[in-house]
């Protein structure tokens, strides 16, 4: 599916700092066909990635050495300004910016009372995925938190997001879908015991495919460890997986 722009508080653009980028270039280039050209000097390398010419990710140098490599999910945001001045008093931490790219936007990375990290994006050149939704692209983010009513109070202060719960009555909900105007925009779940027991809080990226176990397949065939499945759910099927560098991601099978 194409996208020209996207509403505030609705995810727009994912990106991985990599400690490797030209080899995160070649596996996702690999694993999902996008064309990943170096990013100039002056933007320090970021990558941004395509399929046919329309934009889907961004893949730069790791920022952070302290830190596993990670994708980051950034939020579109009428103002970064604004938004990001809405973090501290909700209980949250700015780590950067806000800031101007160049000419692309505007963007800040914040964290959420629990520590889960996010990025704000004010479009400017650069409005987001242009390609989204459909195999080898971006189709949800989902948080994984340790206090639930904690992170609704955070990210509807911050976002305004409403959150709908899935599951039976009388204990904590099975999942809980985040809302903008009714319309579901990414999810979260409640870190539970049978997940490893350091498992900081933290905001997942799931790229769609149009065969998990396929792609599965090939991604280990490229380097890549798998976490967990392929699995049927609710929405179809899935597999988490760290990549060659170590950075975990998810896979998603839509049911048709």
């Amino acid at each position: 599916m194409e996208f020209e722009r996207y509403d505030d508080g609705v995810p727009s653009w994912v990106d991985l700092g990599s400690t490797d980028p030209a080899k995160t270039r070649a596996f996702y280039g690999a694993l999902f066909g996008w064309n990943c050209p170096e990013g100039p000097p002056e933007a320090g390398g970021y990558a941004v990635c395509d399929i046919g010419g329309k934009t889907v990710a961004g893949i730069g140098p790791q920022m952070n050495p302290d830190f596993p490599p990670a994708w980051l999910t950034y939020v579109n945001v009428d103002s970064a300004d604004a938004t990001t001045a809405k973090v501290a008093p909700a209980g949250g931490a700015v780590l950067a910016g806000p800031m101007d790219v160049m000419e692309a936007g505007r963007m800040a990375v914040v964290a959420d009372p629990l520590g889960a990290v996010i990025g704000l994006w004010q479009p400017n050149e650069h409005t987001g995925a242009q390609l989204a939704n459909e195999p080898g692209t971006y189709i949800w983010s989902e948080l994984m938190t340790r206090d639930l009513d904690q992170s609704k109070a955070f990210y509807k202060a911050v976002f305004g997001w409403d959150a709908e719960d899935q599951g039976p009555p009388g204990g904590p909900p099975a999942y809980t879908e985040w809302k903008v105007g009714g319309r579901s925009i990414g999810g979260m779940m409640l870190i539970h015991g049978d997940m490893p027991a350091d498992m900081p809080p933290n905001w997942g990226v799931y790229f769609a495919v149009a065969d998990t176990d396929a792609t599965v397949v090939k991604a280990q065939e490229l380097g890549a460890t798998v976490f967990m499945g392929p699995a049927d759910i609710e929405p179809g099927r899935f597999a988490v997986l760290a990549d060659d560098v170590g950075a975990v991601f998810s896979v998603l099978q839509p049911k048709s």
